[in-house]
Formats: structure tokens, C-alpha cells, sequence
């Protein structure tokens, strides 16, 4: 029997805030935070989000284009905020902001800002409902339609059943 589908929950219920410091086992060749450090923290952040919303495991299935517009240096403090975007039946989308910080001057700057899909589970790793988003706010409701436009693009991209690349 099919789980019911649970009840409607709030985006603030579902808000992650992860913050770490850059160490030298963090660098990269130049001495720049390594982009896959921040993509993990970027993954671990949303994987968060939708695991408090839907009360299940989930499985990343998608990261849209990651632009990295300011390098992350050793020693500044990286905080991931990522809350819930979408909501369908069994995917969720979030969006993660990332800013660094020099804790010593205060200087902040965003560095980057992904959109990921995830879908939970059951215990037997098949896809499972998720609760509906209460939409609270006008900002909200722009977001949520925006990425429904992102989800219907993902969704003409997927290569068709069967088909072979």
C-alpha cells in the first residue's frame, strides 16, 4: 500500500544554515578553497533541507550550472544557507547561497548560488511522496513558479524511456 501523501509544510520549517572554515586541506593548487569542496558542502546543505521537509532519506538527482564568482580563500568561514524552492510529488528543488567571510576584517561575499533536485525514499529506496509547500510569502510564490519553469526544462532534457545515447 502506497503511503499517504503527508501534510503541507512550511519553507521556514526546512531552512539550513552549515558553516564551516576553509583549511589547507581544503586548497586547491592555487591556494583557493577546490570547487568540489564547495559543490559537497553545496550537496550536503540541500540534502539537509529536503531530509527536514520530508522526514526521509533522499538521493540527489540533479545540480543546475554552478558559477563560482568569487575564489574562497584558506582560513575564511564558508556558510551555506539552503531552503526549499519546489515541491512536486516525490522531488524537492532547493536553492543554496554561499558566502565566505575573512573572520578577521568582516568582509563577506557571495560567492555562488546552485539549484538541486532530490527525491526521497522509502526504506526500500523507491521514490516516496513528499509534503506539499505552504507558500507564505509573494517572494515564495515567484520562486516556486520559477522552478516549476526549471523542472518542466529539466524534465525535456531527460532522454526518453528506452532510448540510447
Amino acid at each position: 500500500m502506497a503511503d499517504p501523501t503527508p501534510e503541507a509544510k512550511h519553507i521556514r520549517d526546512s531552512i539550513v544554515t552549515l558553516s564551516q572554515m576553509m583549511r589547507l586541506e581544503h586548497a586547491n593548487p592555487h591556494g583557493n578553497v577546490h570547487g568540489g569542496i564547495v559543490m559537497k558542502l553545496v550537496d550536503e546543505a540541500g540534502a539537509l533541507t529536503c531530509m527536514r521537509h520530508a522526514q526521509r532519506p533522499v538521493v540527489t538527482v540533479a545540480m543546475d550550472n554552478m558559477s563560482f564568482r568569487h575564489p574562497i580563500q584558506i582560513g575564511d568561514l564558508v556558510t551555506l544557507t539552503s531552503r526549499l524552492t519546489y515541491v512536486g510529488r516525490t522531488s524537492m528543488e532547493v536553492r543554496v547561497e554561499v558566502e565566505a567571510e575573512n573572520p578577521l576584517t568582516g568582509n563577506r561575499v557571495h560567492t555562488n548560488t546552485a539549484h538541486l533536485v532530490y527525491v526521497a525514499l522509502d526504506s526500500a529506496g523507491r521514490p516516496v511522496p513528499v509534503p506539499a509547500l505552504i507558500l507564505e510569502t509573494p517572494e515564495e510564490q515567484r520562486e516556486f513558479e520559477e522552478a516549476e519553469t526549471r523542472q518542466g526544462q529539466r524534465r525535456a532534457q531527460r532522454p526518453a524511456a528506452g532510448a540510447t545515447e
